[in-house]
């Protein structure tokens, strides 16, 4: 692995495994400071996300903007720095105001992940930014193995205590960061700073000038709104149909964790470079189409144990969009892009939530006026927005594979797009 990208991946797995701390315990926290039942804090829970969301999706492209200006370096310090304050407003958090003030901060600051991938781009060549991109599907994998196994066990001591020990991680990555991390980004590959560049829409119309960007953009926004089915339900979710306790929430995210990390650090480095990244596309799509069905309609523990696979095979997906992306876009862009990515994921952080756990609650509540219990019908939702999703990627994929059919060369042009479209 090159040493570069050995750091990113130390740092965001430090990063990440902060945030697994704290799954397993945050239907707890919740309901401690609320007062309220399963289905009651489900909805809470997607107001808290959404609360995160709204300032990441006005930031992001921000701080984006700043690391082409500054480096990837500070900009990814100082979001490590606003994740570690996150944790210690809601470990002590005494009412359910502090969560969302604890989420507002961490959304302001919010682009550890977004930077991340910046710093990957400047420093992977077109062929490996797609398996490198994947090394951070394996951080995610890695700090989802051990965030919620640890979180798990200390949920049973005391139910804030992983927020202490999640920021505690954050302020020792700083630490590790401000001593040990390079600057990727080169002097003649910075951009001045611009507002009309630095808006979330702004960024998002220089990027989709590209039409196989645009088609890809669309689709990702589609896929972060499904995938919201995991992030926003899965602890109440495994509560509700299977009675996990939060170790056993640790648990089967610890094992999903170690799947996915499987898939990204290694089976996609594998992978990649002989189907392609279009091929990849259609394969991670497909696996986290029948892992969505699945979820959705099972009703026994050993089949939910099963469908992680296929969910974690759906690993595939996003590396390969966004390397697809990337390499439509100039060395010099690829901080707007992430920041723009990272808007989209503020977006489908914005309408995941309420659609996911909206339903999981209707679905599931007691008196509930609907004539089905359906505990997996945000799975079921994730699986239409997907198959609305095939319609952009058919044409952002034929468009991309022809002109790579055609052998066409790089042609920097007035907009984003390395090549005419």
């Amino acid at each position: 692995m090159n040493k570069a990208v050995l750091f990113i991946f130390i740092t965001l797995l430090i990063d990440i495994t902060g945030i697994g701390l704290i799954l397993p315990v945050l239907p707890d926290l919740i309901r401690s400071v609320s007062d309220t039942g399963l289905s009651d804090a489900t909805r809470i829970g997607g107001f808290l996300l959404i609360a995160y969301a709204i300032p990441q999706f006005l930031c992001a492209p921000i701080l984006g903007a700043l690391s082409d200006r500054f480096g990837r370096r500070p900009i990814l310090l100082l979001s490590l720095f606003g994740f570690g304050v996150d944790n210690l407003i809601m470990g002590f958090a005494p009412v359910l105001s502090w969560l969302f003030i604890g989420r507002i901060f961490a959304g302001v600051f919010g682009a550890s992940i977004s930077t991340g991938l910046a710093f990957i781009a400047d420093i992977s060549t077109p062929e490996k930014r797609a398996a490198n991109f994947g090394m951070v599907g394996a951080a995610f994998g890695l700090g989802f193995i051990l965030g919620p196994l640890i979180g798990g066990f200390l949920g049973e001591v005391g139910t804030r205590l992983p927020f202490f020990v999640a920021a505690g991680l954050s302020f020792a990555n700083v630490i590790f960061g401000f001593f040990v991390l390079p600057e990727s980004l080169k002097p003649e590959n910075r951009r001045p700073f611009e507002w009309r560049r630095a808006n979330p829409f702004g960024a998002l119309i220089k990027v989709s000038r590209n039409r196989i960007v645009l088609g890809l953009i669309v689709a990702f926004l589609l896929s972060e709104i499904a995938h919201h089915a995991y992030q926003s339900t899965w602890t109440f979710y495994t509560i509700e149909r299977f009675q996990f306790s939060s170790g056993t929430i640790g648990l089967s995210l610890g094992v999903f964790g170690l799947l996915y990390a499987l898939v990204n650090g290694w089976l996609i480095r594998v992978v990649m470079p002989r189907v392609g990244p279009v091929n990849a596309v259609w394969l991670g799509l497909g696996f986290t189409m029948t892992a969505f069905l699945g979820l959705g309609l099972l009703n026994t523990e050993w089949l939910f144990w099963i469908m992680l696979l296929p969910a974690a095979l759906g690993g595939f997906l996003t590396p390969a969009m966004q390397g697809i992306m990337a390499n439509e876009t100039p060395d010099n862009a690829q901080g707007e892009l992430q920041g723009a990515i990272a808007s989209l994921k503020g977006i489908g952080a914005i309408l995941g939530p309420v659609m996911m756990t909206q339903l999981f609650a209707h679905f599931t509540a007691d008196g509930s006026a609907m004539p089905l219990y359906l505990p997996g019908a945000p799975f079921l939702a994730g699986l239409a927005l997907l198959v609305i999703a095939l319609i952009p990627i058919v044409d952002a994929l034929r468009r991309y594979r022809r002109l790579n059919d055609r052998g066409k060369e790089p042609v920097p042009d007035s907009g984003l797009s390395k090549r005419p479209h």
